[in-house]
């Protein structure tokens, strides 16, 4: 045998396959070994049913190397045309500072984190969505915001519904929108209305009180740029017993008088222009303020000031208890995706300049838009309105040729009306561009100097704010936003609260049904590509070719792996797919004159974003039991569907199940619903135990959302962003979201949008693109054997110590467990919160705790955690269980062990005072191997009930910080 080594392996050098999958083949030799297995094949057999076995392998490609998917990748790219934008219309060219770029939105101390409901180890993105609250409430004039929503269209949606819910006009069944608010907005809120049946009248703003409403939406300033005085509108909304909701330009608000100054009910609007690229339309995070009486139907997260065991500060999520994970049906919202990483960046961007800096960059923006519109009315060109901020609208008849110019000249105007044009000057403008602006609108030769305007406006004012609208209060006082310009400070505060933070760059994210896998590097350069990243999501579509190339590839991958027949890539989150999915499913029975059907039918173990979108979605929600195993009753599956069967709609279904396992039933149970004239929605949540070896679409369903954030690796970010697409059957094709500024191909056009952009969060589509790209199809099969093998590997080693609550076909579990602590906490008092706490004091975020099944951790350690990571975990559950037995023995106290002081901090370890049963050392090292990479939480315990009694959801008063 020759030593020479082969080219093939040569090339296996750069083989993302085995960099993606984290075990090593030793490593899985040795797990097989464990497993009592000769093979992946043969546990692969045991695990998943025959029944639903691909037939035949996915057709996605060969796997290609890094170099040759980024080389690829730039060449689509390279295909957009990156014009100067002045669209405008809630979208905005922007400079995000290169210290927040590097060190937040390309680090993955910031973005491979997840939502912080472990608060004690995630103070540090809490602190910075505390920052985003406060900003947001500083610049609306409002008591309550929250961390952060989809997009401002969804924002606006979820706006009516607040206003449905506390109105009293409670005979009243109409949102009346202004004409004048941004299109994709009307189109996102009437998608919205239509769904939960109410009617959505849309005119001049003064004709509001014209009808019998229950709230009224204002864009302030308008879509076309005017500026105007709403008090009277708002006051004339309030007087029919109705809520007053105002969608405002963030920027604007650093000159303009607050909406709630004006007496608005409800404040909401894009974050995107502090600091964000449009990124082809997202993802961009929303701002949603209101007033402290409504604080309880706020839709969204709260990040709230409580105190920890110590009596120190801590950040925590205040009032959970309003959201679908506790309230199922009855929450606020079916939202449980913010989009925490753009909010940081946003709060950074305000951080970093101060209200100083962002006052000057807003007076930049509108010095600049006073310079066109002078220059432009002494050459007698006619505005329409005769104030603005930044957006001048153009009437003329010479329309057509100024934007063809404008188009020559690699310019974009927003022309969505006859006879108009608009220009909205941004953050990037500069004097030559306004000079530009000037030889594309009047043609060369007219003479205007730049200069000579803007030095005619400083010495003469400028009226194009109302006087009445200029802003006169002091916003951004707290120090947060006062301490932090230099870039080394910057820098330094970026840093101290990243590393208050877990993230996947530390450890190991166990998280059951959240899928925490590895965002590889390669996967996530593309994205602040200026290609990418500076492309206006209502841009002509010529000028995204690349864009289109990337998504319709990435949708016949998708629809491949899934199954289907087509896929949306618009819903921008988890819960927004599962309300596309339930909107086509509505409409498809409309068209075969079966509105009446009605009834969705959600298991007893369905995740709580279930129910929740199935009443958004005005579904009567009938729950099916489960069995002892964990299994969809099937004799109680059977009597409800012969129940309801003439008004069936749908069964909502996860597979595998929630309970972490292959339904030997799943083809049975998609038989049933069909039968009686049912659709089948399987939720996308365990995608990652289905790729390459089984799909949706071959088990028998219509229609599934897929987690782009889970098992096609964009990263949590925190919490959030995340992509949502829905994957559909031929036959609820035409009945996918469309958009009314960009027509999306293949679905019927007046179909309404459920996000703001045709695409939804376009900007990360590349992650999914680049991580299907390099895996091929060969890789995306190992990817799910192997998150079985770990599954399976680290159920066998957990079992000799905990119960395991489901498992499947000879005893496998899928691609996750359920550890059962409820025996344990029975005889010793400790309950799953104490153990998800100790495991901080590890190194390790916990597991998902209690769901589905209250009192148990849900572990999911995914194909991307090597042996090595996986037993380290084993070994610190195993350590807590012997702590609990050493409570169960009575050696440990319940009141005093290091279960229930868990997480230790440093202050807490080296204070003054010990007089705990155990050592200190002990305490925050548990195992030697903990000293190799510390983590320490930088606050203890921290009391939720306090935190939701006292809320206060906006930073610290400055008189804590002089303390």
């Amino acid at each position: 045998m020759s030593n020479a080594t082969s080219l093939e392996q040569l090339e296996q050098t750069q083989d993302f396959i085995r960099r993606h999958i984290g075990p090593s083949p030793a490593q899985v030799s040795d797990m097989l070994s464990a497993l009592g297995v000769s093979s992946v094949e043969e546990l692969i057999d045991q695990t998943v049913p025959a029944s639903i076995r691909l037939e035949q392998g996915l057709t996605v490609g060969e796997s290609r190397t890094e170099v040759e998917t980024l080389s690829y990748l730039k060449s689509v790219a390279s295909k957009n045309k990156v014009f100067k934008s002045y669209i405008g219309q809630g979208y905005h060219p922007t400079h995000v500072p290169h210290v927040i770029l590097r060190n937040v939105l390309e680090n993955p101390g910031w973005y491979t984190a997840y939502t912080p409901y472990q608060p004690e180890i995630a103070q540090g993105r809490l602190e910075s969505l505390l920052n985003f609250q406060t900003m947001t409430l500083d610049l609306t004039g409002l008591d309550l915001a929250s961390a952060s929503l989809l997009d401002e269209s969804t924002a606006a949606a979820e706006a009516m519904g607040l206003a449905k819910r506390v109105s009293k006009a409670k005979k009243a069944n109409i949102f009346f929108i202004a004409d004048d608010v941004h299109t994709q907005t009307i189109d996102v809120v009437a998608t919205r209305a239509d769904q939960f049946g109410f009617e959505v009248v849309v005119g001049p703003a003064a004709d509001a009180v014209n009808h019998e409403i229950f709230g009224a939406l204002f864009q302030y300033p308008s879509t076309s740029g005017e500026v105007v005085d709403i008090t009277d509108l708002i006051a004339g909304v309030q007087s029919k017993k109705a809520i007053a909701c105002v969608a405002a330009d963030i920027m604007s608000l650093l000159l303009l008088k607050a909406p709630g100054k004006l007496g608005a009910d409800v404040v909401l609007g894009s974050a995107q222009r502090f600091g964000v690229p449009m990124g082809y339309g997202g993802p961009h995070a929303a701002f949603f303020a209101t007033r402290d009486a409504y604080k309880r139907s706020l839709p969204g997260r709260i990040i709230g000031v409580s105190k920890d065991r110590l009596g120190n500060d801590a950040l925590r999520m205040a009032m959970q208890t309003r959201e679908q994970h506790i309230r199922r049906d009855k929450a606020n919202s079916n939202i449980c995706t913010a989009q925490v990483l753009l909010a940081n960046m946003a709060a950074f961007y305000a951080v970093y300049h101060g209200p100083q800096g962002l006052k000057t960059i807003a007076q930049r923006i509108h010095h600049f838009a006073d310079i066109l519109a002078a220059g432009l009315q002494a050459k007698g060109v006619n505005l329409k309105h005769s104030t603005w901020f930044d957006t001048l609208t153009v009437v003329g008849d010479n329309k057509g040729d100024v934007v063809a110019r404008a188009v020559a000249n690699g310019v974009n105007f927003a022309t969505n009306h006859d006879g108009e044009y608009s220009i909205a000057v941004s953050e990037t403008t500069t004097r030559a561009d306004v000079a530009e602006l000037f030889d594309i609108i009047l043609g060369e030769g007219h003479g205007l100097s730049v200069d000579a305007i803007a030095a005619d406006i400083e010495a003469n004012g400028s009226e194009s704010i109302p006087a009445s609208l200029v802003r006169d209060d002091e916003v951004l006082t707290h120090p947060n936003f006062n301490s932090y310009h230099s870039e080394t400070e910057m820098l330094r505060y970026i840093k101290r609260l990243e590393n208050k933070d877990l993230a996947l760059n530390h450890s190991m994210i166990s998280l059951g049904s959240c899928t925490m896998k590895l965002n590889a590097t390669a996967e996530m350069i593309p994205i602040t590509w200026p290609e990418f990243a500076n492309l206006h999501p209502f841009c002509p579509l010529d000028q995204a070719e690349g864009y289109q190339i990337m998504i319709n590839e990435l949708h016949d991958w998708l629809v491949n792996i899934t199954g289907y027949d087509a896929v949306s890539l618009q819903p921008n989150s988890g819960a927004q797919g599962e309300y596309a999915g339930l909107i086509a499913i509505r409409k498809y029975h409309e068209s075969r004159g079966d509105a009446h059907r009605n009834v969705c039918l959600i298991p007893s173990s369905a995740h709580g974003t279930n129910p929740a979108s199935a009443q958004m979605a005005s579904m009567k929600i009938v729950v099916v039991d489960c069995d002892k195993n964990g299994n969809v009753d099937m004799a109680d599956l059977k009597a409800k569907a012969e129940e309801v069967s003439e008004n069936l709609s749908c069964i909502m279904i996860t597979y595998p199940s929630t309970h972490g396992v292959y339904e030997e039933t799943i083809r049975e149970i998609c038989d049933i619903v069909h039968q009686h004239g049912g659709q089948v929605y399987m939720d996308g949540a365990n995608m990652n135990a289905q790729v390459g070896v089984t799909s949706p679409g071959s088990i028998g369903s219509d229609v599934s959302h897929l987690n782009l954030h889970k098992t096609f690796c964009i990263p949590h970010g925190g919490g959030g962003p995340g992509v949502g697409p829905i994957g559909v059957k031929s036959h609820l094709a035409p009945f996918m979201p469309n958009h009314s500024v960009i027509n999306v191909p293949g679905t019927n056009v007046g179909n309404g949008a459920v996000s703001a952009a045709p695409y939804g969060s376009a900007a990360i589509l590349p992650i999914s693109w680049a991580y299907i790209t390099m895996m091929g199809s060969e890789g995306l099969k190992q990817a799910t054997e192997m998150a079985i093998v770990n599954a399976n590997y680290l159920t066998h080693e957990l079992s000799q110590h905990f119960p395991i609550l489901y498992r499947g076909r000879n005893n496998r579990v899928a691609h996750e467990c359920i550890v059962d602590l409820r025996p344990l906490k029975e005889l010793s008092g400790i309950t799953e919160m104490d153990v998800a706490k100790r495991l901080q004091d590890y190194g390790f975020h916990s597991p998902t705790m209690s769901f589905p099944v209250a009192g148990t951790l849900m572990i999911e350690p995914t194909e991307s955690e090597s042996k090595v990571e996986i037993d380290r975990f084993i070994e610190a559950m195993v350590s807590i269980k012997g702590e609990i037995d050493k409570v169960i023995s009575g050696e440990w106290s319940i009141e005093n062990n290091p279960l229930v002081f868990a997480p230790h901090t440093q202050g807490d370890v080296l204070g003054n005072e010990w007089d705990r049963a155990y050592d200190r050392f002990y305490a925050a090292f548990p195992v030697p191997a903990v000293a190799k990479n510390k983590f320490w939480p930088t606050v203890t315990r921290i009391d939720d009930v306090y935190g939701d009694r006292n809320l206060v959801c906006s930073c610290p008063a400055v008189e804590t910080y002089r303390d």
